[in-house]
């Protein structure tokens, strides 16, 4: 595991703001020779501290205005009744997160789709036709005032 210092932390904060920063920017911002900076991000990377680098997309200018969070209860709470459940969430496009969580449901979902009608579609016909889905409880979001997914 990489050693994370103030120093390593402020270039997670740079890349998180910014991903396609140069090197040599990012080095001015930290505090690094360029050289330095360089090795300790390959060193992040090698850790998997850095995951990946990705373009974050404006889903409303590509058409998919409604975003709702769904939480969702099985009808079984047994290892198979999830993986079906999860295996046929990994194939919904609509669907761009899938987290199995604690509490009174074991799912929440983020969905994003073109408006109410494309949602109403995505809960009748594909997630109300699971034989797992017991429960199905919408959220719509109705405004992000501070998001940091990347």
């Amino acid at each position: 595991m990489a050693k994370m210092d103030p120093i390593n932390e402020r270039i997670l904060r740079e890349l998180s703001r910014d991903g396609r920063i140069s090197n040599l920017d990012l080095a001015a911002r930290v505090g690094l020779s360029p050289s330095a900076c360089l090795r300790r991000v390959q060193e992040l990377e090698r850790a998997g501290v850095i995951a990946g680098y990705r373009a974050v997309l404006d889903r409303g200018k590509l058409g998919y205005g409604f975003t709702a969070y769904v939480a969702v209860g099985l009808s079984q709470h047994t290892k198979a009744s999830q993986e079906a459940f999860e295996r046929a969430m990994a194939l919904a496009p609509e669907v761009v997160e899938c987290h199995n969580v604690t509490g009174t449901v074991e799912y929440l979902l983020r969905v994003e789709v073109a408006d109410l009608v494309a949602y109403k579609a995505f809960h009748t016909e594909k997630l109300g036709a699971l034989a797992q889905v017991n429960v199905i409880t919408t959220y719509v979001v109705m405004g992000s005032p501070k998001d940091g997914r990347a």
